[in-house]
């Protein structure tokens, strides 16, 4: 699997880098040219060329200006760009499905813990999805929650952030469905859920959702998830940091009883 998602990463790359290439050859630029024209440097642009970088947008918006070609460019780093994103969460995934331990903070449901009725409207929210590519694409979510339905399941701890719980689903039925849902996975004896209430305040993860993963040889992984965007964290040193915030954010959250009962209140209050 890895293979084939680093493939399909390098195929957008170096699609984009054949026509950074064949963009400036047929201008009749040299790199230095380029270089001088643009404001990048010579060396930086070329590493583009290779297949190297994966720049930002706005030096795409550059040489879209300079050659001409009126957003190609933008179009093809915009999917080079979702390809590495795609590369780096199928990572995430397979060290997911090999975890003995996992500790979550996060500000939207996570898809371990997503009633079928909650993913479908998740997924749904693109209005140009086709049926066939939203059935793919649930089966997948679903098919991931069978971890926690193993002989012997991973030790999950959800911390939601309050903005979880204060944003709900367009349906009321499924809303509600979907509170009943995370108060009875609790009741598993490896399930542990906390909120953090706006109360709390500030704290180091604001912004976006971390998973930390321990794997069975003790070695731990990384994984932070902002707006379409996320990245593997594999260096201990920084993992050790992330564990340290993830310490504190789960020092300021309701404890396990009381995040109970806090949805629990919650659930019957949105209650159809």
């Amino acid at each position: 699997m890895a293979m084939c998602v680093l493939e399909a990463q390098n195929l957008a790359r170096d699609v984009l880098a054949r026509e950074l290439r064949r963009l400036r050859e047929a201008s009749g630029r040299s790199l230095a040219q380029l270089a001088e024209e643009t404001n990048y440097d010579r060396t930086y642009l070329n590493r583009l060329e290779n297949g190297e970088r994966l720049s930002k947008r706005q030096v795409m918006e550059a040489l879209d200006r300079t050659y001409g070609t009126k957003g190609l460019l933008v179009g093809l780093w915009r999917l080079a760009h979702q390809d590495v994103f795609t590369d780096k969460f199928e990572l995430f995934m397979q060290y997911e499905a090999k975890a003995v331990i996992m500790h979550k903070y996060v500000v939207a449901f996570p898809g371990l813990l997503q009633t079928e009725a909650y993913a479908r409207a998740l997924l749904s929210s693109p209005p140009n999805v086709s049926a066939d590519v939203l059935e793919q694409r649930l089966a997948r979510r679903l098919a991931r929650q069978e971890l926690l339905c193993q002989d012997q399941p991973p030790d999950l701890r959800v911390i939601f952030d309050e903005s979880a719980l204060a944003r709900p689903a367009a349906d009321p039925n499924v809303w509600h469905e979907q509170l009943l849902h995370l108060v009875e996975a609790t009741s598993a004896p490896r399930v542990t859920v906390q909120v953090l209430p706006f109360a709390a305040g500030g704290h180091d993860l604001m912004g976006g959702s971390l998973s930390l993963l321990w794997m069975a040889d003790g070695r731990g992984v990384g994984y932070l998830e902002g707006c379409k965007a996320g990245g593997v964290v594999e260096d201990a040193e920084k993992f050790a940091e992330y564990r340290v915030s993830y310490d504190k954010v789960r020092d300021m959250a309701l404890s396990p009883q009381a995040s109970v009962a806090f949805m629990q209140e919650l659930a019957a209050r949105v209650a159809p």
